[in-house]
């Protein structure tokens, strides 16, 4: 199992997003769809029988979509990096992606590639596409505004402290002022980006798009929920903000493996019992599925 999972919410859009998303990257499929029941309509406001999560595949890389209230807005400070091996795949997928969305940087060669450019898509979701000479999974990309400008590097040195099997790949650094230009890290194997731009911006950090942490045992609970939530805020249902403003979801695998396969008088159990849950407790939650 992929170790971390992007997570992405939509307001109601979830189906029609990861059914768009799978129809234009390869390697791309649905998998299991789960649906509320009556105490998790009751929390979030949407509707019993209607589609809660589905979990897709792009790439090969695992994603999950949520439908949730319009609480969050995606915004360009969390996007996803995509690397082409030729022009006409990095120009086929802009048209799909650039399609009833607007560009950020219009897709054309930059000192720092032969092609490049970053779009918003129709549901909101920011994508950067670069021509490149190898073709990778789709990685998530952090940018570091405002406040939390000059900072890109602690960020990296911090996940790194958080997650085994961890690197930074590369790093490239402004000469004049040190921020993080580009750099390509890896969490348990995954590939992150993160860039710092100067300069004052509207947009922000939210949990529209935060990052399932699947964790085998409830010491992996613990350790990722006491670290990551250092200086930061703690939420329901295993949901936490790290100090960066940076959305994670500490999850037992059990739970996510066994969900769809539960009768709803049984899921209908977990979920009352994850309500009354912030960091989650695998022992409870076993408990309330027999």
């Amino acid at each position: 199992m992929q170790k971390i999972n992007p997570c992405l919410w939509f307001d109601n859009q979830a189906e029609e997003a990861a059914k768009f998303y799978t129809s234009i990257f390869e390697s791309s499929k649905i998998g299991k769809v789960s649906h509320y029941g009556e105490a998790a309509a009751e929390a979030s406001g949407q509707a019993k029988g209607s589609v809660m999560t589905l979990e897709f595949e792009l790439e090969g890389g695992k994603f999950l979509a949520l439908n949730g209230e319009p609480n969050f807005k995606f915004t360009p400070a969390v996007s996803f990096f995509v690397w082409c091996e030729t022009e006409s795949e990095i120009d086929a997928l802009w048209g799909k992606l650039f399609a009833g969305g607007s560009a950020i940087w219009e897709l054309k060669k930059y000192p720092w590639a032969e092609k490049y450019g970053w779009c918003v898509d129709k549901y909101g979701v920011s994508w950067q596409l670069m021509l490149a000479e190898e073709k990778r999974k789709i990685a998530p990309a952090l940018l570091f505004v405002n406040k939390l400008y000059g900072k890109g590097e602690d960020a990296i040195n911090f996940y790194l402290s958080v997650f085994e099997n961890s690197k930074i790949k590369n790093i490239h650094r402004d000469p004049n002022t040190n921020a993080v230009m580009h750099a390509l890290f890896l969490l348990e194997g995954q590939e992150f980006v993160l860039m710092e731009g100067e300069g004052s911006h509207e947009h922000v950090i939210t949990p529209a798009i935060s990052f399932m942490v699947n964790c085998k045992t409830q010491e992996e609970v613990d350790r990722y929920w006491e670290k990551l939530s250092h200086g930061g805020t703690t939420n329901q249902c295993g949901w936490l903000t790290d100090q960066f403003g940076v959305s994670w979801q500490i999850v037992p695998t059990f739970l996510v493996e066994m969900w769809s396969d539960l009768p709803p008088e049984k899921s209908e159990k977990v979920m009352k019992a994850m309500l009354k849950m912030q960091k989650l407790d695998i022992a409870v939650l076993t408990k309330a599925s027999l």
